[in-house]
């Protein structure tokens, strides 16, 4: 994205004529619409008079690429970064329009590198609204809280905050060649990648992490490769949780939707909630954007042309079961959590059941590949695979995607990183498995080593693995690390978790209640897991809406979170996974008692589930291990204490 429209220092900005500065605004958007041009004219007119007496720089239309949207005015005097958002004609200051402000103002100072130490101010103008008192309170990262102001008293605002901030140093001259390094959401990156913006724009790409578009352009090469010399490839793309695994397959996803080019893509998952909210959110953007520009467009179309590039898996599969000989349209097939496809068992039981398909005998990733492999010149299959995620019975690992190739399709060329043999993969033998393959190579450009979720708290992965394999000095040393940019909160009281959980979120950073599937005696406190949540609902919808995750009432599992994430969460405990000095115990609750969880597979996908819920927060989170009641032989006090002790001991505060 081209960072702004215009930009000068104030003098010449006030020196020029408003038709010239317009005129390079609007080259530069390539937007000739009356209304936005109207606004442009208003701003440059309004600002040229309210700006007289202030020196520093003006501009127009910043980018945000993460948020792929604009600040419409951005003014660097002295030690002060004004974002400042005009809402013209407006009569008042709509709680999204401060959000949108103050969340520009977020994106500055997380995300780029020559304002993590500026003092930053969020100001909303809303041109017609009524002269209102305003106060100056910043946060401990310097980022005011916004202030709400019109056009005649924006300059008394501007003044003061720089009364405000007469001790700050001056922002440096060259604050706008800092290096932007943002960390989207996978439903940000979504929507912007599906709005042509580049990867490169929206994604971190330093030194401590191979570049999400290294990865992305090992992958098209091996698709280029083999439309050209015709062979059949399976590319394994492993990483942490939170590393941009997702983002990877979206991004190739997105590169490759030119039909004419007969390389297209499509993207599955078998993550239900995933699928569906993804598909959400492209659609509600884009016919946001479409109507912001004047165009019709409904809400169907929009989503019937999403769902040609993200799929559910099983639907995808069953298509492909009607007729056992039609190739999928799509050249490339990215499955996402590849590890989570189902193993045959499991498979056969849902045709017979639910498809009425008796004699299907093929586990997923068999079936996949066999798909994929009715093409007679090429394809590609990327498998994305998070280690450790295993979450739920019947679900093949990825041993099965190998022994498939190895056995039935030794012909496909395999790409796969060196990191298969961790023992989050396959118990650690996934590599062993490959030994034998004739054609193997290794791309060390695709494993993602670090967790681009928690872009404060890189190592959050890696002190959720010590804390649930009880490395305790490991866990307190990670901890150490990352605390002073994330922090974990531990407490046995929910509403003070609640509170602590509303006042840490700024603008419109999303928080929830995340807690185990398994949890079924937190219902004292107003949690039932058994009452289903509207993922789409949970995860998009704002403050105002009683079932999106701001409400803290419903709450998502980890099958609702898995592949997503929140800016902040309360993750709360339950006695299904309980510390004791054997190690961890694992319940489930039937009838009226815990009964004891005896089948190592189900005691993995617990000990994973708990990995899932305390590895999805971006910027912080407070842990929940209630006190218990004596008076309840279900919630006993020593169901929790030990737990507590042993969480405790890591070293996190305590509220």
């Amino acid at each position: 994205m081209n960072r702004y429209y215009y930009s000068d220092t104030i003098k010449n900005f006030i020196n020029s004529s408003s038709e010239e500065i317009l005129g390079k605004i609007v080259l530069n958007s390539q937007n000739d619409e009356l209304t936005q041009k109207e606004a442009w004219i208003y701003q440059i007119e309004e600002l040229k008079k309210i700006l007289l007496g202030f020196s520093g720089m003006i501009f127009f239309e910043y980018a945000i690429p993460r948020m792929g949207r604009r600040i419409d005015v951005l003014l660097i005097i002295k030690g002060v970064l004004f974002i400042i958002e005009f809402k013209v004609n407006e009569k008042s200051h709509n709680i999204s329009a401060i959000e949108q402000v103050w969340d520009y103002a977020l994106d500055l100072k997380n995300f780029h590198e020559t304002s993590h130490n500026a003092l930053i101010a969020p100001v909303l103008v809303s041109t017609h609204a009524k002269s209102i008192t305003f106060t100056i309170s910043s946060h401990i990262d310097k980022v005011i809280e916004p202030i709400k102001t019109n056009t005649d008293t924006l300059q008394t605002v501007i003044s003061e905050l720089l009364l405000y901030a007469k001790d700050e140093p001056d922002i440096p001259v060259n604050w706008f060649t800092g290096r932007y390094a943002p960390t989207p959401t996978i439903i940000e990156a979504a929507m912007a990648l599906y709005n042509n913006h580049n990867v490169d724009d929206i994604t971190r790409s330093d030194a401590d992490a191979i570049n999400i578009a290294v990865t992305s352009n090992t992958l098209s090469n091996i698709i280029n490769d083999a439309q050209i010399n015709k062979y059949k490839a399976i590319c394994f793309v492993t990483g942490v949780p939170g590393a941009g695994k997702t983002l990877v397959g979206l991004n190739v996803a997105t590169k490759h939707m030119d039909k004419e080019k007969k390389s297209t893509s499509v993207y599955l998952s078998g993550n239900g909630p995933l699928v569906d909210i993804l598909r959400e959110a492209l659609t509600r953007d884009k016919v946001a954007r479409e109507k912001a520009n004047g165009k019709k467009i409904t809400k169907g179309e929009v989503l019937r042309e999403v769902k040609l590039v993200i799929q559910n898996v099983h639907n995808f599969r069953d298509e492909y079961v009607k007729d056992k000989e039609k190739p999928p349209f799509d050249h490339v097939a990215i499955f996402d959590e590849a590890q989570r496809a189902w193993n045959k068992e499991k498979t056969a039981d849902f045709m017979k059941r639910r498809k009425k398909i008796p004699n299907f005998d093929h586990s997923e990733p068999e079936f996949l590949i066999s798909c994929m492999d009715r093409h007679k010149d090429w394809a590609v299959i990327i498998c994305l695979v998070g280690g450790g995620q295993e979450i739920h019975t019947g679900e093949a690992g990825i041993s099965e995607w190998i022994n498939t190739i190895n056995n039935k399709y030794p012909e496909w060329k395999v790409f796969v990183s060196g990191k298969l043999n961790d023992s989050e993969y396959a118990a650690g033998k996934a590599l062993d498995l490959l030994k034998n393959h004739k054609y193997v190579e290794y791309k060390k450009e695709l494993h993602l080593a670090v967790s681009l979720r928690s872009f404060r708290a890189e190592n959050l992965s890696t002190l959720v693995k010590h804390l649930l394999d009880l490395n305790i000095e490991e866990a307190r040393f990670h901890y150490n690390k990352l605390k002073d940019n994330y922090p974990i909160f531990l407490t046995r009281d929910l509403s003070k978790a609640k509170k602590w959980i509303k006042e840490k979120a700024r603008g419109s950073e999303r928080y929830g209640l995340v807690v185990s599937s398994q949890a079924e005696r937190l219902k004292p406190y107003a949690i039932d897991v058994k009452t289903p949540i509207n993922p789409i609902n949970w995860f998009l919808d704002g403050k105002d809406d009683v079932r999106s995750s701001f409400y803290l009432e419903d709450v998502a599992t980890e099958f609702h979170v898995q592949g997503l994430e929140l800016d902040w969460t309360c993750v709360t405990w339950d006695g299904d996974f309980r510390f004791s000095n054997d190690g961890w115990s694992h319940y489930s609750f039937k009838g009226n008692k815990w009964l004891n969880i005896l089948k190592e597979e189900r005691k993995l996908y617990l000990k994973n589930a708990y990995r899932v819920l305390l590895t999805r927060a971006r910027q912080g989170m407070i842990i929940v291990i209630p006190e218990g009641d004596n008076e309840d032989h279900t919630r006993k006090p020593e169901f929790y204490d030990e737990t507590y002790n042993y969480v405790k001991s890591i070293g996190f505060s305590i509220i």
